[in-house]
Protein backbone atom coordinates (compact mmCIF):
# COMPACT_ATOMS: atom_id res chain seq x y z
CA UNK A 1 0.00 0.00 0.00
CA UNK A 2 1.85 3.39 -0.94
CA UNK A 3 2.09 5.94 1.93
CA UNK A 4 2.01 9.89 2.24
CA UNK A 5 4.19 11.58 3.85
CA UNK A 6 2.15 14.63 5.91
CA UNK A 7 3.76 17.59 7.87
CA UNK A 8 1.74 19.32 11.19
CA UNK A 9 2.46 21.95 13.30
CA UNK A 10 2.22 21.34 17.22
CA UNK A 11 2.65 23.64 20.00
CA UNK A 12 6.18 22.53 21.07
CA UNK A 13 4.69 21.77 25.13
CA UNK A 14 1.37 19.88 23.59
CA UNK A 15 3.94 18.07 21.27
CA UNK A 16 6.32 16.87 24.26
CA UNK A 17 2.87 16.07 26.41
CA UNK A 18 1.48 14.27 23.07
CA UNK A 19 5.28 12.00 23.05
CA UNK A 20 4.97 10.97 26.33
CA UNK A 21 1.36 9.71 26.63
CA UNK A 22 2.29 7.87 23.41
CA UNK A 23 5.33 6.37 25.46
CA UNK A 24 2.75 5.57 28.13
CA UNK A 25 0.29 4.01 25.67
CA UNK A 26 3.25 2.20 24.61
CA UNK A 27 2.54 3.33 20.37
CA UNK A 28 4.91 5.83 17.89
CA UNK A 29 3.59 9.43 17.85
CA UNK A 30 3.34 8.14 14.23
CA UNK A 31 0.71 5.30 15.47
CA UNK A 32 -1.30 7.43 17.21
CA UNK A 33 -1.39 9.98 14.25
CA UNK A 34 -2.82 6.58 12.22
CA UNK A 35 -5.44 5.44 14.47
CA UNK A 36 -7.07 8.82 14.73
CA UNK A 37 -6.93 9.20 11.15
CA UNK A 38 -7.83 5.67 10.48
CA UNK A 39 -11.09 6.54 12.82
CA UNK A 40 -12.29 9.43 10.94
CA UNK A 41 -12.60 7.95 7.77
CA UNK A 42 -14.17 4.62 9.65
CA UNK A 43 -16.53 6.94 11.66
CA UNK A 44 -16.82 9.68 9.01
CA UNK A 45 -16.73 11.84 11.97
CA UNK A 46 -14.29 13.43 14.55
CA UNK A 47 -14.01 10.52 17.41
CA UNK A 48 -14.17 13.37 20.15
CA UNK A 49 -16.56 16.17 20.93
CA UNK A 50 -15.77 19.75 19.70
CA UNK A 51 -17.35 22.52 21.67
CA UNK A 52 -17.15 25.84 20.75
CA UNK A 53 -18.45 28.73 23.17
CA UNK A 54 -20.29 31.03 20.89
CA UNK A 55 -18.48 35.00 21.05
CA UNK A 56 -18.17 37.22 18.98
CA UNK A 57 -15.12 36.21 16.89
CA UNK A 58 -16.85 33.15 16.08
CA UNK A 59 -19.70 35.19 14.49
CA UNK A 60 -17.77 37.51 12.55
CA UNK A 61 -15.82 34.54 11.25
CA UNK A 62 -18.60 32.88 10.33
CA UNK A 63 -20.12 36.05 8.98
CA UNK A 64 -16.87 36.55 6.55
CA UNK A 65 -17.19 33.20 5.22
CA UNK A 66 -20.65 33.21 4.01
CA UNK A 67 -20.66 37.20 2.89
CA UNK A 68 -20.50 37.26 -0.94
CA UNK A 69 -17.15 39.04 -2.02
CA UNK A 70 -17.56 41.51 -4.29
CA UNK A 71 -14.31 41.11 -6.12
CA UNK A 72 -15.61 37.69 -7.23
CA UNK A 73 -18.92 38.31 -8.50
CA UNK A 74 -21.74 35.20 -8.64
CA UNK A 75 -21.60 33.61 -11.94
CA UNK A 76 -24.81 32.36 -13.74
CA UNK A 77 -24.96 28.63 -15.12
CA UNK A 78 -24.67 29.43 -18.13
CA UNK A 79 -21.84 31.77 -17.40
CA UNK A 80 -19.78 29.37 -15.57
CA UNK A 81 -20.24 26.31 -18.38
CA UNK A 82 -18.91 28.99 -20.87
CA UNK A 83 -15.74 29.12 -18.82
CA UNK A 84 -15.19 25.77 -18.84
CA UNK A 85 -15.56 24.77 -22.06
CA UNK A 86 -13.49 27.88 -22.87
CA UNK A 87 -10.50 26.32 -20.64
CA UNK A 88 -10.86 23.29 -22.50
CA UNK A 89 -10.55 24.81 -26.04
CA UNK A 90 -7.55 26.39 -24.72
CA UNK A 91 -6.10 23.48 -23.16
CA UNK A 92 -6.54 21.43 -26.15
CA UNK A 93 -5.01 24.15 -28.67
CA UNK A 94 -2.01 24.28 -25.94
CA UNK A 95 -1.83 20.26 -26.00
CA UNK A 96 -2.19 20.52 -29.95
CA UNK A 97 0.68 23.22 -30.14
CA UNK A 98 2.61 21.54 -27.59
CA UNK A 99 2.30 17.91 -29.51
CA UNK A 100 3.39 19.96 -32.72
CA UNK A 101 6.29 21.39 -31.46
CA UNK A 102 7.78 17.93 -30.37
CA UNK A 103 6.98 16.68 -33.61
CA UNK A 104 8.81 19.11 -35.66
CA UNK A 105 11.79 19.24 -32.90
Amino acid sequence: MAQTAMTVRVDNNVKRQFDALCEQFGMSVNAAVNVFINAVVRTRSIPFTINVEEDQTRKRLLEALYAPHPETPELTLDEINAEIKAARKERKERLEREKKNKQEA
